[in-house]
């Protein structure tokens, strides 16, 4: 049988064995000695002398590489070139909001530093620490600049805490600018309650993402029924209560969590009606539309009535319960079983906590337009 590709055999005095062509470059090679032993490889010589020479060797490399990588360090760190003059030398893109003032003092302590030195990954999560800013990129540009680039937040409401109004996106970032700014943007959002700066960021979140699910299933197929809306109050994330500007007062509604679009369609079609009935009506809750579709209408003086959602009269009677004495809610009638009343009562409570008017010291309001500066 002839020997495999790349290997010779050979006999003869004083030849080796076997001949390799390992590297495939028709070159043959010992694999082993006179005597039949083995070869090792030439980075592990089988004499002392081959070790102690090849580790000398590796020795001088090792310590000739460190040298040049601190004289080159020296030589960079040294040169004028590469040092940061000046706030000049900052250069910043996609700022609308922000300015580079604004930036600069994150890059305070690098001017007259040299550019190799800067902390990239430090300076980038610095200005991602400042509200307005989602995402930056903090780059080195030869031989002395820096560059940033910005992502700013996009507000999606209005926030209320106190007197104070600011802005708020998608994430639940809360977001300060002047009123007057505001007011030049034109924008155009309800004002969201709820969103307390000392909540965790989880928590905004979870009520800014209910706030926009509501929007969303509001404005499906292009309608701009959100646009009706002035104020959005999300203390509690499993109720959305909006405040609706209804002829000169404020109703406030209660949505609940889900199916937004068809409660708020249900109370459309049937406030007029209901604000006939009832002149001092102040809330309406479709959270227990489930329930023999009915809502529960309360008064201004806290008094509450069950009612059908297609209208009609009340379980009460044709007596309007905005007589009804503060605090008292309608009996039902004979023909209705007294759990209806006990399932609804809690409502009654829990709607009466909550604000019932929108603060008329806000200095901007929804419209259809824009923000007006009040």
């Amino acid at each position: 049988m002839p020997p495999p590709q790349g290997r010779v055999r050979r006999s003869g005095p004083g030849m080796p064995l076997e001949f390799d062509d390992p590297d495939g470059d028709g070159v043959l090679r010992p694999t082993a000695d006179r005597f039949g032993a083995p070869k090792p490889p030439w980075w592990r010589p089988a004499s002392t002398v081959g070790r102690v020479f090849l580790t000398a060797t590796a020795l001088v490399v090792l310590c000739g590489f460190t040298t040049a990588s601190l004289v080159l360090a020296h030589y960079l760190e040294r040169d004028a070139r590469f040092r940061i003059a000046g706030s000049s030398n900052i250069q910043a893109a996609g700022l609308a909001e922000l300015s580079r003032a604004d930036l600069l003092p994150v890059f305070g302590e690098d001017i007259g530093r040299n550019v190799f030195f800067v902390p990239l990954d430090a300076r980038r999560r610095e200005l991602e620490e400042i509200p307005w800013i989602e995402h930056a990129t903090v780059m080195r540009v030869l031989p002395d600049q820096i560059r940033v680039a910005v992502v700013e937040r996009q507000p999606v409401a209005f926030t209320q805490h106190g007197q104070t109004i600011g802005l708020v996106d998608a994430n639940g970032v809360l977001l300060s600018m002047a009123a007057k700014t505001m007011a030049e943007r034109h924008y155009s959002f309800p004002v969201v309650t709820g969103i307390d700066p000392g909540d965790s960021a989880e928590s905004r979140k979870a009520r800014m993402d209910v706030y926009l699910r509501l929007m969303s299933e509001l404005d499906a197929g292009g309608k701009h029924n959100s646009e009706q809306i002035s104020e959005i109050d999300l203390t509690d994330p499993e109720d959305a209560r909006v405040l609706m500007p209804e002829q000169g007062s404020d109703i406030l509604v209660h949505l609940g969590e889900e199916r937004f679009l068809e409660r708020f369609e249900r109370y459309k079609a049937h406030i007029a009606e209901w604000r006939q009935q009832y002149p001092h009506l102040k809330s309406v809750d479709l959270r227990f539309d489930h329930l023999d579709d009915r809502v529960i209408l309360q008064m201004a003086s806290g008094a509450e009535t069950p009612q059908a959602a297609g209208g009609g009269k009340t379980d009460a009677g044709a007596a309007p319960e905005a007589h009804a004495p503060s605090g008292t809610a309608a009996k039902p009638s004979a023909n209705k079983p007294a759990a209806k009343k006990n399932k609804a009562a809690p409502a009654s409570k829990h709607a009466a906590s909550r604000h019932t008017a929108r603060n008329t010291n806000i200095p901007s309001v929804r419209t259809a337009t824009g923000v007006e500066g009040g």
